[in-house]
């Protein structure tokens, strides 16, 4: 992303903007529940480690992580286990580093940055270097630095020197106007006898 530069006072306001605003008109969106219960599946073209209590594991080339329906993609990831050998921490680098997941209604998130440093444990991105996260009907966000929390959909923003974070909000989508009722059918009118004399 091409940041324009602007002044201090701007960059400041497009901070408490997005904080205000953008939390509001992003936060219904939660990401879905179930994928943490689910198991990690890990590809790449190179590994070296183990799963071993607080140590760190690396995979390189074409890495794809993924677990439920949130997938992390990039050239190089490093993988953190905490002191039970569960992953706490995997972090992403590539030219973009991808992310992406349902939230409970079916919509995609998509993340994109240089770095993203994904909390396994709570469940937040960081996105860092050029990043965006696009929510499917509802917006996007760009910044240097993107935070968001897979759990409850807040996100926070920055950017870095002169630039700025930029948002575009998707209108809520209206209702269908309910289809006019038909017309209720003619009572047709009783039948008349005619004697003849």
């Amino acid at each position: 992303m091409t940041s324009t530069p602007r002044s201090r006072r701007a960059s400041i306001s497009a901070r408490w903007l997005l904080a205000a605003c953008g939390l509001l008109a992003l936060s219904p969106a939660i990401a879905k529940q179930g994928d943490r219960d689910q198991p990690m599946q890990v590809d790449a073209k190179y590994f070296d480690g183990f799963r071993s209590p607080n140590t760190v594991s690396t995979l390189k080339g074409a890495v794809v992580i993924q677990q439920g329906s949130l997938k992390a993609t990039g050239a190089l990831a490093k993988v953190y286990f905490d002191a039970e050998s569960q992953i706490s921490r995997i972090v992403l680098t590539g030219s973009p580093a991808h992310i992406e997941q349902l939230d409970d209604s079916g919509n995609r998130v998509l993340g994109d940055a240089a770095t993203i440093d994904y909390d396994n444990i709570k469940g937040i991105a960081v996105l860092t270097g050029n990043a965006s996260v696009k929510q499917q009907g509802r917006g996007e966000a760009r910044g240097d630095k993107l935070t968001y929390d897979t759990a409850s959909s807040q996100m926070t923003g920055e950017s870095g020197g002169s630039g700025t974070v930029h948002m575009v909000f998707q209108p809520k989508k209206k209702p269908p106007a309910a289809p006019p009722s038909p017309a209720a059918p003619a009572t047709p009118a009783p039948a008349t006898t005619t004697q003849q004399p």
